[in-house]
């Protein structure tokens, strides 16, 4: 594996075919992903795997969530952002709106439903963490969703990371029978791409280096 390659190459994609995927390359993945370090070596994620009809039962159910709460696809901050971030968000929508005009699509819905659709993936993967963890805790589930990422990518997989479904926590919980002591953290939506599709040409720009950098000598 070619790992700046990989790190270069790897986007989110939100059109899949398909295609299942053996359950065997799925466990390797994940070997791989739990490689991840973690504080203390607690390792303490989890994964919900999702599959079949009850991935389409799970769909079903988050988009009808969503369309009665009407929650969409956002940051989630208490305040507001700084204007450099907003900036950032709002060029990325700007260069997907060919996109979206080429399949005839309103983004918002193509967006907000496609995320409870898990952009038609075959496979759904959720990490969970305890409640009895801290929410720096997160900061391994970050950890070790990069490591999935990247090692789908090298699989010929691909992958988009999904964060607007936790706010259906609630509906996620009741269909899959996940204990109340859980977080559902994030989910992944895991297949081989849609070549046909548009809107998998895309790949989000990033800001310069030294927008994000202070040097302390």
């Amino acid at each position: 594996m070619d790992l700046l390659k990989a790190i270069q190459e790897r986007k989110s994609i939100r059109a899949f075919k398909p295609d299942p995927i053996p359950r065997e390359k799925i466990e390797e993945l994940l070997k791989l992903a739990i490689n991840a370090p973690s504080a203390i070596n607690l390792q303490p994620w989890e994964f919900v795997i999702v599959t079949g009809e009850e991935r389409e039962r799970l769909s079903r159910r988050l988009i009808k969530a969503y369309k009665e709460k009407q929650i969409s696809c956002g940051p989630g901050n208490v305040k507001p952002m700084p204007k450099a971030v907003t900036k950032r968000g709002a060029k990325t929508l700007e260069q997907m709106n060919p996109l979206f005009e080429e399949m005839r699509v309103n983004p918002d819905q193509f967006i907000n439903e496609g995320s409870c659709n898990f952009y038609g993936a075959p496979v759904v993967i959720l990490i969970c963490l305890d409640d009895s963890f801290p929410k720096s805790r997160l900061v391994d589930i970050g950890l070790i969703l990069g490591y999935l990422l990247l090692a789908a990518h090298e699989y010929g997989l691909a992958t988009c990371p999904i964060g607007l479904i936790t706010a259906y926590e609630d509906e996620i919980k009741d269909v899959l029978n996940i204990p109340e002591n859980k977080m559902v953290v994030i989910g992944v939506a895991l297949g081989y791409p849609d070549p046909n599709s548009p809107i998998n040409q895309f790949k989000s720009p990033r800001d310069h280096l030294e927008n994000f950098l202070r040097w302390i000598e």
